[in-house]
C-alpha cells in the first residue's frame, strides 16, 4: 500500500475519532438548555464532560495538522475556500471553551446563564458546519486548474451539504444525549433516557436521506456497505435506547459516526478536493501529497507517538468512568 494512501487512511481514522468523542460534547452543549433546568442540573452536565472535553478537542489539532503535513495542497485549497466556515468553527470552539472556565468565575445568575449560551452557541455551530464542511468536500466545489477555489459562500450552502450538516447536528445531538444517560444517575439520567429515543427517530430520516443521496452520487461498494451499516447502528440506537440500555446504546450512536464517516471518506477516495468545475482540476491522493520522505518520517513519528496518546486518553476516560448526580454537586 502506498504512504499516500496510508495517510488518507490515517487522517480519516482521526476525523472519525475527533467526531466520535467531541461529538457528545456537542450534543452535551446543544442539549445544556434543554436538560439543564437549573444551575447545578446545568453544572452536572458540564462536568460529565468537564475532565476530557479539552482532550477530545486535540483530535481535531491533529487531523488538521497530519493533513497539512501529508496533503499541503489539500490543506491549502480547505482552508483558502472554506475559510469563513471554518473560521466559524474555531470562534465557537474559543468561545466555548472560555466559557467553560469563566461560568463558574461569578456567582450571579445572569453572568452564569449569558455564558451557558455561549456553551450552546459554541457547541451547536462546528456540529452544524463540519456536516455542511465535509459534505462539500465530498460534493466537490469548483477549483481551478491551479487548484484554487472560484466559488463563494453561497456556493458552499447547497441543499446535500445542508443535509449533510443537519444530519451531523442531528448524530452528535443524540450522541450527547446517550452519553448523559451514561454518565449521569437520577433525574439527569431518566430525562436523558427518555429524549434518547425521541432523538433517534428524528436522527434517522435525515440520515438515511442523506447517506442514500450520498450513495447514489458518489459512493462505491465498499461506501454503501459502510453506509448500510451505519444505518443498522442508527436503527440499534433505537431500539437500546427504547430499553434504556445506556452502555449499548453510545456503543450504537458511536459506531454510527464512526461508519458513516468512514463511508464518506471511502467515496472520496482517491480523491481528498474533487473539484465541479472540470474532474481534471480535482486534488487526489498523489498529486496533493507531500514527498515520499516527508511521508516516511511521519509515518514513523505517528508509530510512536500514536500508541502514548491512546494509551493517556482511555486512562483520563477509565479515572473519570463513574456516574454523577445532582447531589454530588454542591449548592
Amino acid at each position: 500500500m502506498e504512504l499516500t494512501t496510508v495517510w488518507f487512511l490515517l487522517i480519516a481514522v482521526l476525523w472519525s475519532g475527533y467526531f466520535l468523542l467531541e461529538g457528545f460534547d456537542f450534543g452535551v452543549g446543544i442539549l445544556l438548555p434543554v436538560l439543564g433546568r437549573d444551575d447545578r442540573t446545568r453544572r452536572l452536565m458540564i462536568n460529565t464532560i468537564g475532565p476530557v472535553w479539552d482532550g477530545n478537542e486535540v483530535w481535531v489539532l491533529v487531523a488538521g495538522g497530519a493533513t497539512f503535513a501529508a496533503f499541503p495542497e489539500w490543506y491549502a485549497t480547505l482552508f483558502s475556500g472554506f475559510f469563513l466556515p471554518l473560521l466559524l468553527i474555531l470562534v465557537a470552539l474559543i468561545l466555548r471553551g472560555v466559557a467553560f472556565e469563566y461560568r463558574g468565575k461569578r456567582a450571579d445568575a445572569r453572568w452564569k446563564r449569558r455564558w451557558d449560551w455561549c456553551i450552546f452557541a459554541g457547541s451547536l455551530t462546528p456540529a452544524l458546519l463540519w456536516g455542511v464542511a465535509f459534505g462539500n468536500i465530498v460534493r466537490g466545489v469548483p477549483l481551478s486548474a491551479d487548484h484554487e477555489y472560484t466559488g463563494g459562500l453561497l456556493t458552499l450552502l447547497n441543499p446535500y451539504a445542508l443535509l449533510g450538516g443537519l444530519t451531523t447536528l442531528l448524530l452528535f445531538t443524540l450522541h450527547g444525549a446517550v452519553f448523559l444517560a451514561l454518565k449521569t444517575d437520577g433525574e439527569m439520567r431518566g430525562a436523558a433516557g427518555r429524549l434518547a429515543p425521541r432523538l433517534t427517530l428524528a436522527a434517522l430520516p435525515v440520515a438515511a436521506v442523506f447517506l442514500i443521496w450520498t450513495g447514489l452520487s458518489h459512493g462505491d461498494v465498499g461506501a454503501w456497505v459502510l453506509f448500510g451499516l451505519a444505518a443498522a447502528a442508527l436503527a440499534g440506537a433505537l431500539v437500546t435506547t427504547r430499553a434504556r440500555r445506556e452502555g449499548w446504546a453510545f456503543v450504537a450512536t458511536a459506531a454510527t459516526i464512526v461508519l458513516a464517516i468512514g463511508g464518506l471518506f471511502t467515496a472520496l477516495f482517491p480523491d481528498v478536493m474533487p473539484s465541479s468545475t472540470d474532474p481534471a482540476f480535482s486534488l487526489t491522493t498523489t498529486n496533493a501529497s507531500s514527498t515520499p520522505y516527508t511521508l516516511t518520517v511521519m509515518t514513523w513519528v505517528a508509530l510512536f507517538f500514536t500508541p502514548i496518546v491512546l494509551a493517556y486518553q482511555g486512562w483520563t476516560y477509565w479515572v473519570f468512568r463513574k456516574r454523577l448526580r445532582v447531589e454530588d454537586i454542591p449548592a
